[in-house]
């Protein structure tokens, strides 16, 4: 297992829920573009596009549409994988770890995504702990409703693969 730093209240957040759906559909959903489309973000917001090549420097980036038409694209490098059971990528790089160019605005922020599945009681202890580089991003982000977001798209994972064996 590789070690990432301990949680930090002051620049990071995090989210931890047991569901009930099995480890490996919540691997398919973080991990199948097809699937991740169906739920990454809140509605009405929708994911139109997702690219996954899943390796330690592959590329994860999608494209989130406001229901205005408005699209966010997020180009992203996966930093570490352990099948069915770690995730953990970063906005600070792209594919092959290249370095991403500066923000261009106030809304674009860096952070690190490190996520665990474990199996628990016929589901998933589902954790993900994202890392800031400083308290004012990891603020931005609870602004933006991390909390709110984050579980709700987690609600859509779980119902996206409700009723798959």
């Amino acid at each position: 297992m590789t070690l990432i730093d301990a949680f930090n209240p002051e620049l990071d957040l995090a989210l931890e829920r047991v569901v009930p759906t099995p480890r490996r559909l919540v691997w398919k959903a973080w991990t199948d573009p097809d699937t991740l489309v169906k739920w990454f973000c809140p509605r009405p917001w929708e994911a139109v596009h997702c690219e996954i090549d899943l390796w330690p420097g592959g590329k994860f980036a999608t494209v989130m549409r406001s229901p205005e038409g408005i699209e966010v694209t997020g180009t992203h490098c996966y930093l570490l994988v352990e099948p069915d059971s770690r995730l953990v990528w970063t906005s600070a790089l792209t594919v092959g770890f290249r370095p991403h160019a500066q923000p261009t605005s106030d809304t674009d922020f860096v952070f690190t995504a490190d996520l665990t599945f474990a199996e628990e009681a016929g589901g998933t202890r589902y954790r993900a702990h994202v890392m800031h580089a400083s308290a004012k991003a990891r603020q931005r982000h609870e602004d933006m409703g991390f909390h709110d977001g984050w579980n709700t798209a987690f609600d859509q994972l779980v119902e996206a693969m409700a009723g798959q064996v």
